[in-house]
């Protein structure tokens, strides 16, 4: 199957989420305090660049996130939408590459990049995946 026909340079995909306690650095044990985690700012980003593909793809097929090449530059308090853009850079086949930009916004509008960076994703055929995994030992 030709997946460049399918998911042509240039695809988005977004994805968004209110910081709360559930989302800190405190409650993920990735830090101390109350702002963002960085574990959430990647669960974010793949989340959007999933997204891009999902619809696109023929029954029975997915991505999985292989590769996060972040920098993780600024702060987002409680109470902040946080918001993850992806945008598909490179398809060579079955591997994807997004560029990725998480921003927190104020009243709808972008405020600030808090992080940035790539995304590989890799095109799976669910049960071929599912079985692999089950079939593990040792």
């Amino acid at each position: 199957m030709d997946f460049t026909e399918i998911l042509k340079l240039g695809l988005r995909g977004e994805l968004s989420s209110v910081v709360d306690d559930s989302n800190t650095a405190a409650s993920w044990g990735s830090g101390g305090l109350p702002i963002y985690s960085t574990p959430c700012v990647v669960a974010l980003l793949e989340g959007a660049c999933f997204c891009a593909a999902k619809d696109l793809l023929p029954e029975g097929w997915s991505t999985v996130g292989t590769e996060v090449n972040i920098s993780h530059r600024a702060p987002s308090p409680r109470g902040r939408t946080v918001r993850a853009f992806g945008e598909l850079i490179e398809n060579n086949g079955r591997h994807l590459v997004f560029k990725v930009e998480v921003y927190d916004e104020i009243d709808g509008k972008r405020n600030q990049l808090i992080a940035d960076g790539t995304h590989g994703r890799f095109i799976i055929n669910n049960r071929k995946f599912l079985d692999k995994a089950e079939n593990k030992t040792g």
